[in-house]
């Protein structure tokens, strides 16, 4: 039960900016959550770290180890990237559209609304309120969108919508609003999306500032004595003395800027906002009419990459604006590009597709190519050894995962209708899935083909799908004509028409141990079917509402199907007895719509589970719906065990369970009144999840806030993880690998002392023994080790029945980390040929630990496998380059 977030499938990138820090680790934002991609490795990790509502900004601090992200509420996380943990909250009081940490890490720029503040960077000292506001800038006369700090944390170039460009000197100790006025680089049609400093090489000192505008325009600036000769601006007489000189008082002491630090007045002679700008140069990128994006600039190779609304994007080098390259990435807006520190990699985001690119521009290849569905998944399906995990959704297309790493290796894209309902064969290499456009595919997952199509003489649309354990038989439900149709797998043949149900047929199952199908129909009935034998439909199973979904548990015993009324009903297949029934509707129950006017406690209507999934052993079941909540029930008790709540997303609808009355008016609540005429310039459009840009059927229009609900469930054949298909994306759950203390048999004797007391006496199987009753992780793998070669068979033979499984995993786990392959591997044989009986009596209860165990062997093999064809193909050519010599 001890289920921990641990990724987030299916939305690489959802709006925003993203960045890359310590050069190969990839940092976006999906929906409330962050994702970190590991480019070199090829690994991406979710957060366990949920914001209030959308991310639209996050920084980065200089040295990768803490993380700022600013939500559609205005609340701000400060996050520590190593120990995922949140240290300190703050709310701002405007939107946040641009911000950023100077380059010593000691402050926080941050654009809110028509201000700039400037916050003392929090650490890792302990504070009630870590956040310090330093200054407020209040020059800006519209939204300040972009942010770019000097190299030495002195000077703030700050862009905003007024078609202005301001530098600010911030090097000062004063409270409150700045009083020293900033220079201004006027000029600009459009408003601002960049503004970059750029420094000579030679001096490295500032002698240019790039502005870049929204009509595809960029501004070369610089000011007398740029080329380095300072001997001008550093004159007696070349500017008036200021509020911001550093001046000695009359004691004798220097003043301080606002990081404490004394200025000596040989130091700091000149200030850039008091030099004479001029404009040095205007290009233009020659997009028009579309609009400038996202831009970047990168400081030491002095070079601006740019990303336009059409979809293409180009890199310049800087300052004679020289195209490198003018490609086209997508069809839709690029709402995010970066570099990486080294300037070799080029990021790019593309919020409306989910994309996210990482280009190496020199040699032209791709780093890293992630999308995500464009629309909702609908079906899950993991591969029988728990390392694929497949997906299909309403945007016609079907993904295959790796979820180790949290990649998408291949992308099906031949369905012409949603996908609504996948299938992996037993062999581990063939998927199956049932779309709406009257097709059953399969898929060759060794040369990623559709291999086999399975049609019907007049077309249908499928939303079930199921095949017999020895993979000869596929059967498909359908939507219209309320019929299953039965092919052969070889063959591609109609087999038979199975008719009987009065409506859709959403439910398909083939039960584990023969070849006995049960289907689930709307039509408030589960029935069974001989498909082999052909005797039809038995008396099927009467219901009182609509049956949305019917599974079976692994060892065929038992039948469990939800139905309208929030209720799960238990059936003995064998007998046709009704077993016991679990009333869920309260359990389901929470979360409000916007358009409800009554409380989530006493809004149950709707509230019904429209997926379920057997856990591996048959012991509990998970079940999910219209709701925010997943719900775990027992099924030899009935009863709830645990709830898990798939997101505390405010973007989405159905979050919260009461609803401030203030919000609400005469013509409804106030979020769901369209005010907003001005066009989405950065960031995610507002985009409704229909196909054809409306609401979810059923649902009020609601300014595409889409509804919070899970599709479907699955649980890993391994037992350790389950997947869930929500309307966040696929969310994936794993048994926290966190030690917990969970004794199976303990009494007086078994202690960590009397494990070590039998392991100096040399008694490796008493001691293994204790070990596994004591069930302490890190005691029974220093007893597998503790066994001679020799001495395997004998100690494997002693080990009781009921400590089977739990030695199974620790073996399985072992064989994901440890070196020692063939000691572990012999462990495992011995295993199977003393206890080889036993094993398959309590098949049940050992199928996780034993699925998992095929999972680390099958992953090792491919390992080995790639290994020994790479050193083939080295030493042939090896010994070809020898004769040659």
């Amino acid at each position: 039960m001890n289920y921990r977030f641990q990724n987030l499938l299916g939305a690489p990138y959802r709006g925003g900016n993203a960045v890359i820090t310590q050069n190969t680790q990839l940092i976006s934002p999906v929906g409330n959550r962050v994702s970190v991609t590991d480019l070199i490795k090829s690994q991406t990790l979710t957060l366990p770290v949920q914001s209030s509502s959308n991310i639209c900004r996050l920084a980065v601090s200089p040295n990768g180890t803490f993380l700022l992200t600013v939500d559609e509420n205005n609340r701000c996380l400060f996050i520590n990237l190593h120990r995922h943990v949140v240290l300190h909250r703050v709310k701002f009081k405007y939107p946040v559209n641009a911000i950023q940490f100077s380059p010593n890490g000691n402050f926080i720029a941050v654009g809110a609304g028509k201000l700039v503040q400037i916050w003392r960077s929090p650490g890792f000292k302990k504070e009630v309120f870590g956040f310090e506001l330093v200054r407020t800038l209040a020059d800006c006369n519209d939204k300040v969108t972009a942010l770019n700090w000097s190299p030495d944390s002195k000077y703030l170039l700050v862009g905003s919508k007024d078609l202005a460009a301001r530098l600010f000197y911030v090097n000062e100790k004063l409270k409150g609003v700045q009083s020293n006025k900033p220079f201004l680089l006027l000029g600009h049609r459009d408003s601002i999306v960049g503004c970059f400093f750029s420094v000579d090489k030679r001096t490295d000192r500032v002698n240019k500032i790039y502005t870049i505008t929204r009509d595809c325009r960029i501004f070369s600036w610089g000011y007398s004595g740029s080329d380095g000769k300072l001997d001008e601006i550093r004159g007696e007489d070349s500017e008036p003395p200021s509020p911001g000189t550093p001046e000695r008082d009359g004691k004798g002491k220097k003043r301080k800027d606002f990081d404490g630090k004394g200025v000596d007045s040989g130091e700091e002679k000149w200030y850039l906002h008091k030099q004479k700008w001029q404009l040095l140069r205007k290009d233009d990128f020659k997009q028009a009419p579309a609009k400038l994006t996202a831009c970047d600039y990168h400081m030491g190779l002095d070079m601006v990459v740019v990303g336009f609304s059409n979809g293409v994007f180009g890199l310049y080098q800087m300052p004679d604006f020289v195209c490198i390259h003018l490609l086209s990435i997508s069809r839709e807006k690029i709402t995010a590009t970066s570099f990486n520190d080294l300037g070799n990699w080029l990021m790019f985001g593309c919020a409306k597709l989910g994309q996210l690119l990482v280009w190496e521009w020199r040699s032209e290849s791709y780093i890293l190519k992630q999308q995500g569905h464009y629309f909702d998944v609908n079906c899950l399906a993991y591969s029988p050894d728990s390392q694929l995990l497949a997906t299909g959704a309403d945007d016609n297309k079907i993904k295959v995962w790796t979820v180790s790493s949290g990649f998408c290796f291949v992308t099906f894209a031949e369905h012409t209708n949603a996908v609504t309902a996948l299938h992996f064969m037993a062999n581990n290499h063939c998927l199956l899935s049932a779309s709406l456009d009257g097709t059953v595919r399969a898929w060759d997952l060794f040369r990623y083909r559709n291999f086999r199509t399975f049609t019907t003489p007049s077309s249908r649309q499928f939303v079930s799908l199921a095949a017999d354990q020895s993979g000869e038989v596929i059967c498909a439900g359908t939507l219209d004509s309320f019929e299953i149709f039965v092919w052969s797998m070889k063959t591609g043949r109609l087999l038979d028409i199975l008719s009987g149900h009065e409506g859709p047929v959403h439910g398909l199952a083939f039960s584990p141990t023969n070849a006995i199908l049960a289907s689930s129909s709307w039509d408030k009935t589960v029935r069974l079917w001989d498909v082999f034998e052909g005797k039809g439909s038995v008396e099927p199973f009467p219901h009182t509402h609509d049956v949305l979904t019917v599974v079976y548990r692994p060892d065929g015993k038992q039948l469990a199907c939800s139905t309208l009324d929030g209720q799960i009903h238990f059936w003995d297949p064998i007998n046709g007895d009704l077993m016991y029934t679990i009333e869920g509707r309260r359990d389901i129950a929470g979360g409000r719509l916007m358009t409800d006017r009554r409380s989530a406690a006493n809004s149950s209507s709707g509230k019904c589970f429209t997926t379920l999934c057997y856990s591996a052993d048959g012991s509990y079941i998970l079940a999910g719906g219209s709701s925010k909540y997943i719900c775990m029930y027992d099924v030899a008790d009935q009863v709830l065990l645990r709830r898990f709540q798939i997101s505390h997303n405010l973007s989405l609808d159905g979050v919260l369970d009461f609803l401030n009355s203030k919000n609400m008016t005469e013509a409804g609540p106030v979020d769901l009144i369209d005010d907003d005429n001005s066009d989405t310039e950065e960031g995610v459009d507002k985009q409704t999840r229909g196909k054809l840009d409306y609401d979810l059927p059923g649902s009020m229009p609601n300014r595409g806030r889409p509804v919070i609900r899970t599709k479907c469930l699955r649980i890993a054949p391994t037992g350790r993880s389950f997947s869930a298909a929500t309307t966040e994306g696929v969310l994936v759950y794993s048994i926290d690998e966190s030690f917990i203390f969970d004794p199976s048999d303990l009494d007086i004797d078994v202690t960590p002392e009397a494990v070590d007391a039998a392991l100096n006496e040399d008694q490796p199987s008493r001691a293994l023994i204790l070990s596994l009753r004591l069930n302490e992780d890190s005691l029974i793998k220093k007893c597998i080790f503790a066994v001679g070669p020799v001495d395997i068979p004998a100690v494997a033979s002693s080990i009781p029945h009921r400590y089977m499984q739990r030695l199974i995993e620790a073996l399985a786990e072992l064989l994901e980390s440890c070196p020692h392959l063939e000691f572990i591997l012999r462990w495992c044989q011995e295993l199977c040929k003393s206890h080889g009986s036993s094993i398959q009596q309590n098949s049940r209860n050992l199928l996780p630990s034993l699925k998992s165990l095929q999972k680390a062997i099958t992953r090792i093999h491919q390992d080995l496998a790639d290994t020994c064809s790479s050193n083939e193909y080295m030493l042939r050519y090896l010994c070809s380059v020898g004769n040659k010599k």
